[in-house]
């Protein structure tokens, strides 16, 4: 080599690093990948290390002060998302119901306490209170919705009939106020609607009508009307993600609102729901080299970073929030390979830590691994309730 002329010896050295990048990177992702089928088991470990929060109230102390730091909103959504997948665990494996139905009642009796106890703001971010809802008295749907769907969750799981009277007053409190709107969607923030909020309140209104024989076939079709009419992004053909109570975009197609819309749409009308989801991946899903991920925008739409986007990976455009809802959108619609391409992903960035039984992401918080979490056991409730 010594006597090889400078420029050939850099000319091979420089063609042997581009074959073992070659060989190496379609290679890489074999260390990241899921083995089998191991959903069953990271989802337990999920789950213990869901549970220790509960039981440690110091440790549970320090990621709820941790989490509202960021957003107040994360608090409320990593005790939702729990109660969603204890109801799921629940019909997958009954003889887990009983210590399921502990949990879930804590926590939603936690939660009920701590919405009487300091009003529609604690749960919401400081800019809740910027301006007057206009809709009066103040109230958010990003609660109510979520709120009726774990009572709706719970009470699938096993009557409780306590619980019968809040669930029927909150979903005709949304729809009160779902209606006072041009294109029949609630605020979450003053003069500030959501189509994640907004979709999560439409799923519950189906659980009421399954639960308790109420019947929203109507406005569902309403509702589904104005969207088409009013809430299609006309480049991409996605939902905007949020808009004012006449209509008026706020933002665009967002990755963090739309995968999880599409999954509670499915109660709705499902065919819409696919739609939306096949729309959603050609404009957000992206992948190589074995890994997936998910963009918070579709190029068509230039935002700025938000708490909801969580950090974009620039070039690629990768967001932790989108790719975190992607999941429960992929399990919903069972597309298995982007599920796995994402769970590659999160275990090559994430950094997962095992401690004993539990599992967890460094990079992610509490509210992350529910998400996670609701998306590995997710199916069983969807499937009882049907759409209309």
């Amino acid at each position: 080599m010594k006597t090889m002329p400078r420029r050939r010896r850099f000319a091979i050295a420089t063609v042997s690093l581009l074959l073992g990048y070659a060989i190496w990177l379609p290679c890489v992702h074999l260390l990241f990948a899921p083995r089998g089928d191991d959903r069953a088991d990271r989802a337990r470990r999920l789950l213990a290390g869901q549970l220790r929060l509960w039981v440690d109230p110091a440790l549970r102390a320090r990621e709820v002060e941790r989490m509202r730091v960021a957003n107040n909103e994360w608090d409320f959504m990593g005790r939702t998302f729990l109660v969603w997948s204890l109801a799921d665990l629940s019909l997958r494996d009954p003889s887990t119901k009983t210590q399921n139905l502990e949990v879930m009642d804590r926590i939603i009796g936690e939660t009920l306490g701590a919405e009487r106890a300091n009003g529609p703001h604690f749960f919401l971010m400081s800019y809740s209170r910027a301006s007057e809802f206009r809709v009066q008295p103040p109230r958010s749907l990003f609660l109510d919705g979520e709120v009726a769907l774990m009572l709706g969750m719970r009470r699938l799981v096993a009557e409780r009939a306590d619980w019968k009277p809040l669930l029927a007053d909150r979903v005709r409190v949304m729809e009160e106020r779902m209606r006072k709107s041009a294109v029949l969607c609630a605020e979450s923030y003053p003069n500030e609607c959501w189509i994640f909020c907004n979709a999560a309140a439409l799923a519950a209104m189906r659980f009421s009508d399954f639960l308790d024989g109420t019947d929203h076939r109507s406005f569902f079709g309403e509702w589904l009307a104005a969207a088409r009419g009013r809430l299609i992004d006309p480049t991409t053909g996605l939902l905007f993600s949020s808009f004012t109570l006449d209509g008026q975009a706020n933002d665009g197609p967002e990755g963090s609102s739309i995968w999880f819309a599409c999954h509670c749409l499915k109660l709705v009308d499902e065919p819409f729901a696919e739609d939306q989801y096949r729309r959603a991946k050609v404009e957000l899903a992206r992948g190589g080299l074995g890994f997936a991920w998910a963009r918070e925008w579709p190029k068509t739409w230039v935002s700025p970073m938000d708490v909801d986007s969580g950090p974009v990976i620039p070039f690629v455009g990768a967001s932790a929030g989108s790719s975190g809802t992607a999941f429960v959108a992929a399990s919903s619609f069972e597309d298995e390979a982007y599920w796995k391409g994402l769970l590659t992903s999160l275990d090559f960035a994430g950094f997962p830590i095992r401690d004993g039984d539990a599992l967890r992401y460094a990079a992610s918080n509490q509210v992350g691994d529910a998400v996670l979490l609701y998306s590995m056991v997710l199916g069983p409730v969807w499937k009882k309730v049907g759409a209309p």
